[in-house]
């Protein structure tokens, strides 16, 4: 149901003030939500005096849809323990709308667009969101965050008010409640057979320069295979976009996954369109030369997940993109019982042109809509009490990650670990339970953000590691906030598209070779002709703006 009842744009901004925690948080206290609409009513079952680092109860029961992410690595289930102590402290049973991984965004764009959304719809990043603003479909949910004190608190502890500016739309309001870091968590790297390393006499490469090294060694070694064969095809617009992702990273520049059209350039203060930067032909370039020196397998850029896998355990190759989760689990424990002697480990990103950086923003993850259709719920305000308490206390999120203290977790001077014969990610292969599949927690649906403490709990000695090697680098600064208006948006939509898939075309044919990387100007021109520039002006111009109304 699209919102009529709203202030201005103006009188909206002019009431947050973007200053201190209201910068962050959109505007202050009061029952009507600083949008005009009465709460008083739609209080039922909340909690009348609900305060940061207390638990959340529902004076009734109380029962809300949420829209689930079916992972095929643990697969719903309705007999998981995560529903039943759910209900049992917090008063809410929770319904899953169950929906396939491989389909869940569009599925979620046609219940939203038929207006048969759930309440809840977490598992989305931003800026997808941005669809469904101009509708009225989802909550802009900055304005009630005053009933969220554990979202605040986080906010407020963690200086996380640049972030939450830079989600903004035009109307100065965020429409995704996004996960919360700490610190920077780091996701996905390299992995090398590092007893071939060892054999070889090589050391585990800390730049690029120093894999190409080690690649080329390789392939002397073993001449008739190719040391380096990728993966991930699964929502990606192409396979090897976790290589781009984490390579990019290190020459300063958005590609592969976290690839965005329009980026922050901090030395120019101007944004600047990604793929026709010097950095992302950089970028493209090295991985030319990995291919024409046949050091990474060409079958990296069209072939699915398994096939890659099935060339590590079968030695036809000698490296590929890791995460910890997959690392232990699939790779380690799979090579294990194929190769005797085998080991593989995943380094911290290596070192590029930009130096030892990780890319702005990450401390912001995927997060949870709400749909507006919830605010005409006797039931509003306990929704939010809930969300928040599940998604942003200690208290929900430990719950989430760990589940309950005795039954599938131990904790002890601050460690924790999962109670005998239950493993989490890998970390006891021949556990007869899983905390995953078993009993539905450390589920990516709900378990996310956090204090550092809580996130690196999961850590098993090689994330460990990993993780506190990349937290040592400097995060790229933050893009400062450009929301576009409706009009802006929908004609920002129709030159995006076709601009990313033109990026993504000839960002394969000029590492395949297809097309030589001295047609980069050609390229170039091809994106102003299909409106780079315009695109590129129309966001700066969103910043002007946007810094000139806010101050």
């Amino acid at each position: 149901m699209k919102n009529t009842g709203r202030l201005s744009r103006r009188q909206v901004l002019a009431a947050a003030g973007f200053a201190g925690l209201a910068a962050a948080t959109g505007c202050g206290g009061g029952d009507d939500g600083g949008d005009g609409k009465d709460l008083s009513r739609k209080k039922d079952g909340a909690m009348k005096d609900y305060r940061a680092g207390e638990p959340f109860k529902a004076t009734k029961p109380l029962t809300f849809d949420v829209l689930h992410n079916n992972n095929p690595v643990y697969p719903l289930k309705d007999d998981w323990l995560f529903w039943e102590e759910l209900t049992r402290r917090t008063g809410v049973t929770l319904k899953p709308i169950a929906v396939p991984l491989a389909d869940y965004e569009k599925k979620r764009s046609v219940l939203i667009g038929s207006g048969d959304a759930p309440f809840l719809i977490p598992k989305t990043y931003h800026p997808s969101e941005t669809a469904f603003v101009s509708s009225g479909a989802i909550l802009p949910v900055s304005d009630y965050v005053h009933l969220m004190p554990h979202f605040q608190a986080a906010v407020r502890k963690w200086r996380l008010q640049p972030e939450l500016d830079s989600i903004r739309q035009s109307d100065g309001r965020f429409y995704l409640l996004p996960g919360l870091h700490e610190k920077v968590r780091s996701g996905y790297s390299l992995a090398l057979r590092t007893d071939v390393l060892d054999r070889l006499g090589l050391t585990a490469p800390a730049t690029w320069d120093e894999v190409r090294e080690v690649l080329t060694a390789i392939r002397g070694e073993y001449p008739d295979r190719y040391p380096l064969s990728d993966r991930w095809s699964t929502n990606t617009p192409y396979p090897a976009a976790a290589l781009f992702s984490y390579l990019g990273q290190a020459y300063g520049v958005r590609a592969g996954w976290t690839y965005t059209n329009i980026s922050w350039d901090a030395n120019a203060r101007t944004f600047v369109f990604t793929g026709a930067t010097d950095a992302f032909r950089q970028m493209i370039e090295f991985v030319r030369g990995l291919v024409a020196e046949n050091l990474i397998d060409p079958e990296s850029f069209t072939q699915t997940d398994d096939e890659a896998v099935q060339k590590l355990l079968g030695e036809k190759t000698f490296a590929i993109s890791a995460n910890p989760q997959e690392l232990v689990q699939n790779y380690r424990y799979n090579l294990s019982k194929q190769v005797k002697g085998a080991r593989i480990d995943m380094v911290p990103v290596p070192l590029g042109p930009a130096g030892p950086v990780v890319l702005g923003g990450a401390r912001l993850e995927n997060g949870v809509m709400i749909s507006s259709e919830a605010l005409k719920s006797d039931h509003f305000v306990a929704l939010l009490q809930f969300t928040d308490w599940l998604w942003y206390s200690d208290e929900g999120q430990r719950f989430a990650r760990w589940g309950v203290e005795g039954v599938t977790y131990t904790r002890s001077g601050g460690r924790y670990r999962p109670k005998d014969g239950i493993s989490l990610m890998g970390s006891d292969p021949d556990a007869p339970k899983d905390l995953q599949k078993d009993y539905g927690f450390s589920n990516g649906v709900f378990a996310y953000g956090g204090s550092w403490e809580l996130v690196s709990s999961t850590f098993g000695p090689d994330e460990q590691r990993f993780q506190d090697a990349m937290s040592r680098r400097r995060q790229l600064p933050v893009d400062p906030a450009h929301p576009l208006r409706a009009t802006e948006q929908e004609q920002a939509q129709l030159w995006e598209t076709p601009l990313r898939d033109h990026v993504t075309q000839n960002t394969l044919k000029f590492v395949l070779g297809k097309r030589p990387l001295s047609q980069w100007g050609d390229y170039v021109g091809e994106l102003k002709a299909k409106n780079m520039d315009r695109l590129v002006d129309l966001h700066n111009q969103a910043r002007e703006r946007f810094a000139k109304e806010n101050g």
